[in-house]
């Protein structure tokens, strides 16, 4: 193999336009092509040197890529990565996965047979403010997780949704547009989920969908979380305005997440470590430590990281399986907030079963 690992960039969007960018620059990566439908986009693209295509098809005619970067609309996932593994190519799959949890398990059934990788975009696990967070969490700094209390809110303006009719329609709310990166970072930090309860409020813009929605999620660990989002409250707790991820976001100095342990508290982003100065006792002083951590942008650690992959260098840290568990997590809480009923979540399930079932 090269030293050089081709890349290309499946939709040229907003996240495809920064995956292509990250690729431009790094060393030992090269963005061989991006592939848009859209005359615009192509002509844009033309301007990073790459070579530009309209489809797949058209791509795999002319030449073969490492790895595929799969930055295009969720309902087109499963097509355009089937037709990747056919092609001998790695993907790295924007989340979430699929639109259901059965597309997923076609998918990471299609990857091991194809004996190549699926990775899922979840980049907030390379970040490094998550990293040092797991590293204390591993270590024990904690103790024992507890509880989890997420915030997600934040207000999206009227033209996010005219430009997008679709936003409106049912399906298309806060739980299952924004709360997947949210869930994935729940259960990096506890584990898998076993059962859901979750409201929904519909949307006080008389859209189809929800607005707000709130969540109970039980591990298997005994954790309890508390998770509410929203896209029609105006706040800084979400981690878009508080991780200084993406700098198309106003930054806070809030956070969003605390974790409780049995031995310490840590709230995100700002890493914010609290214990007592012996042993836990509410009467003793408490004081907190800040957690350091790497600032190097996440974009550029996972696409490293996906090369890496490709070479067999590392394994996946977020692989094709666990998009499919955060994303069976996601439906069940949409399930649970349309019923009013408690929805266990079974991991082990397969395409041929549901993923989801009725608490006891």
């Amino acid at each position: 193999m090269s030293d050089i690992t081709n890349i290309a960039v499946v939709g040229f969007g907003l996240i495809g336009r920064r995956h292509a960018e990250v690729l431009r620059r790094s060393p030992g990566l090269r963005l061989s092509a991006v592939v848009d439908p859209d005359e615009k986009c192509r002509r844009a693209a033309t301007e990073m040197g790459a070579d530009v295509f309209a489809s797949l098809d058209e791509l795999f005619a002319a030449a073969k890529p490492d790895g595929i970067v799969l930055a295009t609309p969720t309902p087109m996932h499963t097509e355009q990565a089937l037709n990747c593994y056919a092609h001998g190519s790695s993907v790295l799959i924007e989340k979430p996965i699929a639109v259901t949890a059965v597309e997923a398990d076609i998918l990471t059934k299609a990857a091991d047979k194809a004996g190549l990788p699926l990775l899922v975009g979840h980049h907030r696990r390379h970040n490094g403010m998550v990293k040092a967070a797991k590293a204390a969490i591993v270590a024990g700094a904690i103790g024992d997780i507890r509880a989890v209390q997420a915030t997600c809110w934040f207000y999206k303006p009227d033209y996010y949704f005219e430009t997008a009719p679709w936003r409106t329609k049912k399906g298309a709310g806060p739980i299952s547009v924004n709360l997947v990166h949210d869930v994935d970072l729940l259960r990096h930090f506890c584990g898998d989920v076993s059962s859901v309860r979750a409201i929904s409020v519909p949307s006080a813009r008389g859209f189809e969908n929800e607005d707000l929605a709130s969540a109970i999620l039980t591990f298997e660990s005994g954790a309890v979380a508390t998770i509410s989002v929203s896209d029609s409250i105006v706040s800084p707790w979400s981690w878009e305005l508080t991780s200084r991820e993406n700098p198309a976001y106003p930054a806070a100095n809030e956070s969003c997440y605390l974790i409780g342990g049995s031995k310490g508290g840590l709230s995100l982003p700002d890493l914010r470590l609290w214990r007592h100065e012996a042993e836990p006792d509410w009467w003793a002083p408490i004081s907190a430590t800040s957690l350091t951590c790497e600032s190097e942008d996440p974009l550029v650690t996972q696409m490293n990281h996906f090369a890496d992959v490709i070479r067999g260098r590392e394994e996946p840290l977020v692989s094709g399986l666990q998009g499919l568990r955060s994303l069976e997590v996601v439906e069940a809480i949409a399930s649970s907030a349309e019923t009013g009923i408690e929805v266990a979540v079974n991991c082990a399930e397969t395409a041929e079963t549901s993923p989801l079932e009725v608490a006891d």
